[in-house]
C-alpha cells in the first residue's frame, strides 16, 4: 500500500521494534499506539494509562513506549474513553509528550475527549480521527466508511481515518487507495498538524473521577383519583345535547350566523 498510510504500533507487542523499523524503512510514519483506560469494565493491558496515575508513572510508561517503538513521531490512544475524558489525566500525558516532540492523534473513542484542552500551553499538537473504517469486518461497510472519509475531506479540507490490520480492511484499502478521486490526496497525519482544529469538549462532563448520577426527573406522574361513589351513567340524549351545544358555540358556526345576519 502507499507509504502515506501510517502504522501505529502497540509498545508491548511481541515484535513492536521490528514492525516499527520495517514501517520506517518503507517510508511510513510511525506512531505509538498506547493503551489507555476505557470507561467499560474490562481487563487492562500492561502499562495502560489511567487517570489516577501519578505524573511520574505516566512519564515512565511513555518513556518506555518511546524506547520500544523506534522512529515514532506521534502517539495515539488504544481504547481510552476514561483516560481521554479526564482533563487532569490528559494534562499529565501532554506534559510527558512535550519532552519527546511527539504529536497526539486522538482516536476519539469518546466525544468529550479533553486532549485538545489538555494540550494548551504544552506545545503538543493534537489532531483528531474523523472516521473508523472497520467497526465491523464486513467489506461493504468498510467501503461505506472509506467513502465517508472522502466526503468529509471534501467538506472540511481533510479527514483522518483509522482502521485495524484485519484482512478485510487491508483488502478494501488495497482496492480503494489506488482509485482515489482526482481531488483527494493521501497524506501522512503529520501533514495535518497545522490544519485548524476545533475543540468541542466540555470540561467536567463524562469525567471518570465522578460516578454518573441518574438524571433528575421532576415529572413523577399523577396518582389515580378514585371516586368515592359510583359515577352516574351518561344517557344518549345527554350525549347528543352536549354535542349539539358544542357545535352551536363553535367558531365556524358563529361566523356563519354573523354572515347570515349581515345578509
Amino acid at each position: 500500500m502507499p507509504s502515506a498510510i501510517s502504522v501505529a504500533v502497540l509498545p508491548n507487542a511481541p515484535h513492536a521494534r521490528e514492525m516499527a523499523t520495517k514501517a520506517h524503512n518503507s517510508g511510513r510514519e510511525v506512531l505509538i499506539h498506547l493503551p489507555m483506560a476505557p470507561l467499560s469494565k474490562q481487563p487492562l493491558e500492561k502499562d495502560t494509562l489511567r487517570p489516577e496515575m501519578s505524573q511520574g508513572e505516566i512519564e515512565r510508561i511513555i518513556r518506555e513506549a518511546v524506547d520500544k517503538v523506534p522512529y515514532a513521531v506521534g502517539l495515539n490512544n488504544h481504547m481510552g474513553s476514561a483516560m481521554t475524558s479526564s482533563l487532569p489525566g490528559m494534562q499529565k500525558v501532554m506534559q510527558a509528550l512535550g519532552r519527546y516532540n511527539l504529536y497526539f492523534l486522538d482516536s476519539m473513542t469518546i466525544g468529550n475527549s479533553q486532549a485538545m484542552r489538555a494540550a494548551n500551553g504544552t506545545g503538543v499538537k493534537v489532531i483528531k480521527r474523523r472516521v473508523f473504517l472497520d467497526d465491523t469486518q464486513n467489506e461493504a461497510d468498510i467501503r461505506v466508511q472509506f467513502n465517508r472519509a472522502i466526503a468529509l475531506a471534501r467538506r472540511n479540507g481533510s479527514a483522518i481515518a483509522i482502521g485495524h490490520p484485519h484482512p478485510t480492511t487491508v483488502r478494501v484499502l488495497q482496492q480503494m487507495v489506488y482509485n482515489l478521486p482526482s481531488d483527494i490526496t493521501l497524506v501522512r497525519p503529520s501533514s495535518l498538524l497545522n490544519e485548524p482544529q476545533v475543540d468541542t469538549s466540555t470540561p467536567g462532563r463524562n469525567s471518570p473521577q465522578t460516578e454518573p448520577t441518574a438524571p433528575r426527573n421532576p415529572f413523577r406522574g399523577v396518582k389515580l383519583c378514585k371516586p368515592k361513589k359510583p359515577l352516574e351513567p351518561v344517557y344518549a340524549d345527554r350525549f347528543f345535547n352536549v354535542l349539539s351545544e358544542s357545535i352551536t358555540h363553535s367558531t365556524l358556526v358563529q361566523y356563519m350566523q354573523l354572515q347570515w345576519q349581515g345578509w
